[in-house]
């Protein structure tokens, strides 16, 4: 279930970092159009690897409840933080980034 909580929270920071005004608030500059495909193209596999997980894991029924109340965790943080805290927000979603795979492979 962390790999897949993992996986969904650095997709879904993925993807809101591909909006233009959550960009250019978190990191101070705006973005070439570049780089806002290759988030959202990130952020959709990022996504499909927490349904795969979720799928091996659980199966079709129960593991995508597991991964829609990922995403659903994952975006309150994003809600609740965003405004008060957003640099807190890259640092989780990098750190995200780095464990998801060390979940998946059972090394944490």
């Amino acid at each position: 279930m962390l790999t897949i909580a993992l996986f969904a929270f650095a997709g879904c920071a993925a993807l809101c970092l591909a909006m233009d005004k959550h960009f250019s608030d978190l990191l101070g500059r705006k973005p070439k159009p570049e780089q806002l495909l290759g988030l959202r193209v990130v952020g959709w596999l990022l996504l499909a690897l927490a349904l795969t997980a979720a799928v091996a894991h659980s199966g079709w029924a129960m593991g995508l409840v597991q991964l829609f109340g990922a995403l659903m965790a994952g975006l309150c943080l994003w809600v609740f933080f965003l405004p008060y805290r957003p640099r807190w927000l890259l640092g989780l979603a990098l750190a995200s980034l780095v464990l998801a795979p060390l979940s998946a492979f059972g090394l944490i």
